[in-house]
């Protein structure tokens, strides 16, 4: 028996081992397969042995075995050191490909073959073993160790890693040298089976103008095939056959394989559909949320909190739409943010300042869609969300195992990038099932990728190529995405009253958690203090922020309720642009605090009005769950649209009527003609109004002026020629152009300007030189989300 020990410093290196159904194969399993060898790692008592603590691998050839395979696989990865890390991970993929192509090799009845393998594999038992003793021998792993014991500490020992790096990285191209050899053994052995079965002709690339990217896609998994060991997961071996196979099968760009028996395959039929009955008990919700977190805990307690008021919502709503078929939906929510992957920065800091906002979305949304009886999914780890999607073994590179097994997903953009390094080609197909939290939103101009980069609004979080509303965001500031919102708590009668009968006529709560959101705010604060007291909730651990001033009566950080109740005994002043529009005075004044003068004379307006407590309804359980309903029932992004105008149309839209549009009654604003033609929409046509913009002027600011709301889904309809003519517009010239302020109209030129690229329609920006072609509609009061007729 044969028996060689090597052991890495414990300072600088890691052992972690792995159950032998891990992709990824022990090194000198594969370094030894024809010797069997078996590998055994051990870090402190942790691992495999209950002894003292060892830190050392234990590497045993014994003479008489046969091939086996361990069941304990080891990765070593020195801490640190990221070029190591990569190497080793390098040695260790290479390895197991030579693996599988061995295997691939031991089945062809190719004696020749079967001779060359042989030899192949003896050279490169002998060469792992060389090289490992000569590693030992050197000093360059470690120094020489008594071998009498099978486990025994190497505490005693001074550990000398000098030119591992090296000797690690020479492996690796000698690993690489080898790959390319078995791969030429496996190539000609394969081609002369294929020349013997009569199967070449089978497996030629198959030339179909329907399949463009074929030839090159075969190409690139000749090349790449090895890359990820998920292309194996789906039976590539190396050879034509299997690769047309995966393209045809599992990806989509070669044909169907005639020579297949296309019945093994059972057709995906979508789920019967059901429907969806509101649930008023949040046990199984809670259940669904999970324990570990702070963050977790903070969205149960709001959960429990609010459950009778989101029953009794329902109960009205339910009410609202009974004679409403509501289709269940199968929903993930996957919260990336708080994955332990994304670095979740949010837990630690629930209770010291930290953003609970987003938590607070988090924990109404999925309330909401269980509310409302959906099948729901919830997620905060990447090992949920591969389960719950489907994801196979490997790198991210190929597609999910199976169709997708939601309806909707709901998700952040930490969420966002974890699916696109885990579901491959999936994302891009099942993309339209997406919809993104975005607490600010995203406008279409910094969401396509390459109309961003090209014009200077490439962001860090923009560029996903969606349709704009698939963002939702925490309030409405652009209605180019789509209103999701959160929920503020209601009050009864006799609450309210009490709020009434506690106000303090000259108390003032400033709310920032952080001191440096204080930092640059003396000078506000100095006359905001001169006639009232000044209430503050900024978390700290020991000493007082310097930037907070002495007269600020600082309650660190509260809780929610407190927080709520400090703040219904205080007069509070907000600038918010939703608040400024929708809810306006006497209950919300925005001013200019830089301006003192005019910051002074609102204050003292404030100190002398006295309002009721408001709460718009949209804000409401109520409200929220209308909303989301909406959404979840109407919003498709995944149909393709009919095209429009019609193809073959004879742009007759009226008998002999030249447009779609007819002028409102007493109105110079412009309306979907109700005898032309329908066609699928949500919101529905009759809500379309159609106006110009002035010059400089959004079609977000255009559509308030006239006391309607844009809406990016009316684009498509009014992207044609004849909507210049309903507004009295002389096109001398038509383009047709990416550009997100398309469809415009340039006096200047007397051009008019159609909408390339339908991801580009979007109500926000203005230029000089042009006058925009609005769509607006009508909204129901209290619900800006929303249309009249949208429910």
């Amino acid at each position: 028996m044969n028996r060689l020990r090597a052991c890495w410093e414990l300072r600088g290196a890691s052992l972690i081992a792995a159950s032998g159904f891990d992709r990824i194969a022990h090194f000198a399993h594969l370094c030894c397969i024809r010797r069997g060898w078996t590998a055994v790692a051990g870090i402190g008592s942790s691992l495999i042995s209950s002894t003292p603590p060892p830190t050392f691998i234990s590497v045993e050839c014994p003479h008489d075995l046969v091939l086996t395979h361990t069941s304990t696989f080891l990765i070593v990865g020195v801490l640190g050191g990221q070029e190591s890390r990569g190497v080793l991970r390098k040695i260790s993929d290479m390895l197991e490909v030579i693996m599988k192509r061995m295997d691939a090799l031991s089945k062809l009845g190719n004696t020749t073959d079967a001779h060359r393998l042989d030899e192949l594999s003896s050279a490169l038992d002998s060469y792992c073993m060389s090289d490992i003793i000569q590693c030992v021998r050197r000093g360059e792993c470690c120094k020489s160790m008594p071998s009498t014991n099978r486990m025994r500490s190497t505490n005693n020992y001074k550990i000398q890693p000098v030119g591992l790096v090296e000797r690690i990285q020479a492996i690796a191209q000698n690993m690489s040298d080898m790959a390319v050899r078995v791969e030429q053994i496996l190539q000609r052995s394969m081609a002369g089976n294929r020349v013997r079965d009569g199967a070449l002709g089978q497996c030629e690339i198959p030339k179909d103008p329907h399949y463009p990217d074929c030839p090159s896609k075969m190409d690139w998994m000749r090349a790449r095939w090895t890359s990820d060991p998920c292309y194996a997961f789906y039976g590539v071996d190396g050879s034509d056959c299997s690769f047309l196979i995966y393209l045809s099968e599992v990806e989509w760009f070669c044909p169907p394989l005639a020579w297949r028996n296309q019945t093994a395959t059972p057709t995906w039929k979508p789920p019967p559909k059901r429907q969806a009955v509101f649930q008023f008990d949040i046990g199984t919700l809670l259940e669904q949320v999970g324990t570990g977190k702070e963050s977790l805990s903070f969205m149960k307690r709001r959960i429990r909190r609010l459950a009778a008021q989101w029953a009794s919502a329902a109960r009205r709503l339910d009410d609202k739409l009974r004679n409403h078929w509501r289709e269940q939906k199968r929903i993930l929510v996957h919260v990336g943010f708080l994955t332990e992957e994304s670095g979740d920065v949010f837990s630690p800091k629930v209770l010291k300042g930290g953003p609970l906002g987003e938590m607070v979305q988090w924990a109404d949304i999925v309330t909401a869609l269980h509310v409302l009886g959906h099948d729901l999914k919830i997620s905060v780890s990447l090992k949920e969300l591969h389960g719950f999607l489907g994801v196979p073994p490997g790198r991210g590179s190929c597609p999910l195992t199976g169709p997708l097994p939601f309806d909707l997903i709901y998700t952040d953009y930490h969420g966002l990038q974890q699916m696109k390094q885990h579901m491959g080609l999936s994302l891009r197909k099942h993309k339209c099932h997406i919809r993104v939290i975005d607490t600010f939103g995203t406008e279409p101009a910094y969401n396509h990728e390459e109309y961003a980069t090209l014009h200077g609004y490439r962001t860090n979080w923009g560029y996903w190529n969606l349709h704009s509303q698939q963002y939702m965001t925490m309030f409405p500031h652009t209605p180019d995405n789509s209103f999701m919102g959160f929920v503020a708590e209601e009050l009864n009668e006799t609450e309210r009253l009490n709020i009434q009968r506690n106000k303090v006529n000259n108390m003032a709560v400033v709310y920032g958690k952080e001191a440096s959101m204080w930092k640059g705010k003396e000078k506000f604060l100095a006359i905001l203090h001169r006639y009232m007291e000044i209430h503050g909730t900024v978390y700290y651990e020991t000493q007082r922020p310097p930037e907070v001033p002495a007269f600020v009566k600082n309650h660190g950080l509260l809780p929610q309720q407190e927080l709520q109740q400090l703040l219904r005994r205080a007069k509070v002043s907000s600038q918010h642009p939703y608040a400024e529009q929708y809810v306006g005075r006497p209950h919300v004044i925005t001013v200019d605090f830089n301006n003192s003068e005019a910051f002074d004379a609102t204050i003292r307006e404030i100190m002398k009005i006295n309002v009721e407590p408001f709460l718009p309804y949209e804000y409401t359980c109520e409200g929220m769950l209308e909303r989301v309903h909406a959404y979840v029932q109407n919003q498709d992004f995944c149909s393709p649209d009919d095209p429009f105008p019609p193809v073959n149309t004879s742009r007759s839209w009226l008998g002999s009527s030249p447009s779609p549009f007819t002028l409102l009654p007493n109105s110079s604003v412009l309306m979907w003609a109700s005898n032309t033609s329908s066609y699928t929409s949500w919101p529905p046509l009759s809500a379309l109004r159609l106006l110009a913009s002035l010059e400089d002027q959004s079609c977000v600011s255009a559509c308030q002026s006239a006391g309607l709301i844009c809406e990016p889904a009316f684009y498509r309809f009014i992207n044609i020629k004849e909507a210049f003519s309903a507004l009295d517009f002389q096109c001398e010239g038509l383009e047709s152009e990416m550009n997100h302020l398309y469809p415009a109209f340039s006096a200047e030129h007397a051009e008019c300007g159609l909408q390339q690229d339908a991801l580009l329609f979007s109500c926000a920006g203005s230029s000089a030189k042009h006058q925009r072609l609005c769509p607006c509609r009508d909204y129901r009061i209290g619900q800006v989300a929303l249309c009249r007729d949208c429910l």
